[in-house]
């Protein structure tokens, strides 16, 4: 079963759990974010899911995965876990606790152990599309798989961006 695909941590990590999925490959953009992405493999954009690195107040990393067509109401992310705010890693930062670069950060095999909140209408979905470690490379999977490989909290904190 070897397959031509990039070999990064992430895809590493979801075969090491034994998770099902998908490789698609598209020419990525910068700032083209998931409108590029889901365009390009013809996908609607709500089952696109990205992983942002956001910090507390305190500078404890985390992971938030959201809807492509959704943003992340921060106040109520804030609410949720108790501290006085969150705010998105600066790029670099993020780099540094996750080992992907901006744009292509997956939520799997990650370099530091984050905890990972995911929206919960996300889980409602039959498969979803995340990144895969790398740049213009995502990963469709069963939604329900998220927590084999990563310790998820569901949250409801999307906001229509």
């Amino acid at each position: 079963m070897k397959k031509d695909w990039p070999k990064t941590q992430a895809i590493r990590c979801l075969i090491e759990h034994g998770i099902e999925f998908d490789v698609h490959q598209y020419a990525y953009e910068v700032r083209g974010g998931t409108r590029v992405s889901s365009s390009a493999l013809g996908v609607d954009e709500h089952c696109v899911i990205k992983t942002l690195i956001m910090e507390t107040d305190a500078k404890a990393p985390l992971i938030v995965l959201m809807h492509g067509d959704n943003e992340v109401s921060v106040k109520q992310l804030a609410r949720v876990l108790g501290v006085k705010s969150v705010q998105p890693c600066d790029p670099k930062v993020a780099d540094r606790h996750s080992g992907y670069q901006v744009g292509g950060t997956s939520p799997f095999g990650t370099r530091k152990t984050m905890p990972v909140y995911v929206e919960q209408t996300i889980l409602e979905l039959d498969r979803i599309y995340i990144n895969g470690g790398k740049r213009g490379l995502l990963v469709s999977l069963n939604p329900c798989d998220l927590s084999r490989a990563l310790d998820i909290t569901p949250v409801s904190v999307a906001t229509h961006g």
